[in-house]
């Protein structure tokens, strides 16, 4: 079962927000659920959302407010007039392939004799010593940055060295000295007085190229906010504000964009119009950034350049292919990982979830170790062993930092960055339990109670509301993404009256009564073989709602993130598994406790009762438990007893998909010989 919170929006407020603001019921609602409560907030929300093109750009604030924004484009212009060879360069990441081609272009247009440079993954991230001094053999004069170099302070005086003038754009966290340079343009600078801090680093370079414009916005958005929305939605950085603004128009730039390698790149994802910041971020960006992942991200950056359009298709095709590779990768290491689980299921009971493999791609174990947290809605840390030394990924959750673990963990790591949701690492070989065994002792010392992930819906949605009108009136929160998410909502207490298998079985299709409305949820990627619920069953559901249309008629399907069993108290569910996770990591369990916990016979038969013989969801099997038996049977009880029938043999347990099956009794089996029952009892006494 995963966490879920639920928005309580005052329904007052919105409707007075509603009526004052011409909005519809739902869609004032989702904004008082995320603390838009008045037409201040509102009309600040909305600002950016003036469809007429005349006044595009008029959210952005002015660039020059921007800390060394003026020396930046003044430093570039000289260069540029004076005949100086400028390099941009790049991050390896979407982001900053976006930046790179966008400024390229940019100082190209205007007669600069410029080039590009990106590390190859295997140089590391931000300037490279080696690079610089490349460049310099090259007789580059001025390098500019994109999405990186704020941190690269004994880079920076290397190029002094070399004679090499230096303006760097960023937009991470810098640290307490700042690079020596010509410009250091990064909004994140506490002597920045600029009043929007959370742009990628495309969008700093987007303003960048504004300032050069003597500060107008209307060429740069014009000819580059297709490439800095994909940046945007790729960054993870918050859909509000000035972002907002740069997404919405440079989606509506990339529908008709003149960039020959986007027109490619775009076909070959197969992406329709209108383009939705969703595709932007799921189809388009990922394909830019296997480039960096699994060849040279200057592949991509060739592409968005890129002006013959049988070539941009040839380009287009290979970063298809690997995008490909990258998701075949991220399978592959996925089935190594979901081996090592049900080799040494003690993994999934500690507070982080650490796993470690070798020669694990490091272009793509951050998204493996996203994918765990989503799965297990535990902080994730992931290790490469390479050799003598091993480097790795982490993505957590709301409430445990991954940059405070990694700090408290310094002694045994070579190099480490990143901030509360996701950070990098390295350590030597011969460190690796001991890094585990300090992450191990951090979150226990920090954390009673380990935070978990929590699926979050804006309310609790009226049958009345799943209309048509209704849902389409949720358009006008788009673009949707970081900071901004599409809408959720629960449907409590619907009754499932029919399972559909599409695709052959690859996704499902529930049929729902929801109070006196019919509708249809989507299910993709869950096999309707392993659905665990049945005709007749009330559900409890999180989903987006959306508008399908066929044969000229509208109707409202749900796509479902998640599904439970209605009436089963999750704060009593998620107590019991934090003991029951205890139990498992040998820290004993409260003798207080113990007539709560200690399965009885009477208890165990009902468990092996209720387990089929073809494998079903542990959760699907204890809620319907937990509806019959009431408290009598907690969520601690009924997967220790599951844990007795696996010792014994009468139960086969795959922790990794989270199922259990009854296995056929070759012999009568004597639960009073179990060692974990024996234990168990001995609480008792």
């Amino acid at each position: 079962m995963k966490k879920w919170t639920l928005g309580n929006p005052d329904r007052n407020a919105a409707r007075i927000l509603s009526q004052q603001g011409g909005l519809s019921g739902i869609c004032a609602e989702v904004l008082v659920s995320r603390g838009i409560d008045s037409m201040e907030k509102a009309v600040s929300f909305f600002n950016a959302d003036n469809n007429n093109d005349e006044d595009k750009g008029e959210m952005l604030s002015d660039p020059f407010l921007v800390k060394d924004m003026r020396e930046a484009a003044d430093t570039i212009l000289a260069a540029v007039d004076s005949g100086k060879k400028i390099c941009v360069y790049g991050d390896y990441d979407c982001d900053g392939i976006t930046a790179t081609a966008l400024l390229y272009s940019y100082i190209e247009c205007i007669g600069g004799d410029v080039r590009y440079y990106i590390n190859d993954r295997s140089e590391g991230y931000g300037l490279c010593a080696d690079a610089l001094r490349r460049l310099a053999d090259e007789s580059t004069e001025l390098i500019v940055t994109v999405d990186n170099g704020i941190s690269a302070v004994n880079e920076a005086a290397l190029a002094k060295e070399l004679g090499i003038e230096l303006v760097i754009t960023d937009h991470h966290q810098p640290g307490e000295v700042l690079p020596a340079a010509a410009a250091v343009v990064d909004p994140h600078r506490d002597d920045d007085l600029s009043p929007f801090k959370d742009l990628c680093g495309c969008g700093v370079a987007l303003k960048l190229i504004a300032a050069m414009d003597g500060g107008s916005y209307d060429s740069a958005l014009e000819q580059f906010s297709d490439l800095a929305a994909i940046a945007t939605v790729a960054d993870v950085v918050p859909l509000a504000g000035e972002n907002r603004e740069i997404v919405r128009l440079g989606l509506r730039y990339l529908e008709n964009t003149e960039n020959a390698g986007l027109q490619a790149l775009m076909e070959a994802a197969s992406v329709k119009l209108p383009v939705t910041s969703t595709q932007a971020a799921f189809s388009i960006a990922p394909r830019i950034n296997a480039s960096g992942r699994f060849a040279s991200a200057s592949e991509a950056v060739e592409l968005l350049l890129c002006e013959d359009p049988d070539a941009a298709a040839e380009i287009a095709a290979r970063l298809n292919s690997l995008n490909s590779e990258r998701k075949k990768t991220e399978a592959d290491i996925m089935e190594e990982i979901r081996g090592s689980i049900l080799k040494d299921p003690h993994i999934l009971y500690e507070r982080v979830l650490f796993l470690y493999g070798e020669n694990w791609h490091h272009g793509v174990i951050g998204i493996v170790a996203a994918k765990l947290v989503e799965r297990f809605g535990k902080p994730v840390f992931i290790l490469s062993d390479d050799g003598d030394e091993a480097r790795g990924s982490a993505r957590s959750v709301a409430g445990f930092s991954v940059h405070k673990a990694l700090t408290a963990c310094s002694e045994v790591l070579t190099k480490f960055g990143g901030h509360s949701g996701a950070g990098g690492f390295s350590l030597k070989k011969e460190n690796i339990g001991a890094f585990n065994e300090a992450l191990q002792k951090y979150a226990a010392e920090e954390f009673t109670v380990m935070p978990r992930l929590a699926l979050h819906a804006d309310k609790l949605i009226r049958p009345e509301e799943l209309t048509v009108e209704e849902i389409s009136s949720l358009g006008l929160l788009e673009p949707c993404g970081e900071g901004n998410p599409k809408p959720m909502f629960a449907l409590l207490g619907a009754r499932l009256d029919e399972v559909v298998p599409l695709s052959g079985g690859a996704h499902t299709r529930l049929k729902l009564a929801y109070g006196n409305k019919a509708v249809l949820g989507l299910m993709f990627g869950t096999k309707t073989a392993e659905f665990p619920y049945r005709t007749g069953d009330v559900l409890d559901i999180l989903a987006h709602p959306e508008i399908n249309t066929y044969g000229g008629q509208s109707s409202v399907n749900l796509h479902i993130e998640d599904c439970r069993r209605n009436g089963v108290p999750q704060k009593k569910y998620f107590a019991a598994l934090d003991a029951y996770e205890r139990c498992k990591r040998g820290e004993g369990a409260d003798k207080t406790l113990a007539p709560r916990i200690v399965p009885d016979r009477n208890g165990l038969a009902a468990v092996y009762r209720a387990i089929p013989e073809t494998a079903v969801g542990m959760d699907s099997v204890f809620s319907a438990l937990y509806l019959k038996l009431g408290d009598d049977m907690n969520y601690c009880r009924f997967r220790l007893s599951l844990d007795i029938f696996a010792e014994t043999g009468l139960a086969e347990i795959d922790l990794y998909s989270e199922t259990v099956r009854r296995l056929p009794a070759e012999k009568k089996i004597n639960l009073d010989d179990s060692v974990l029952l024996t234990e168990l009892r001995s609480l008792l006494q």
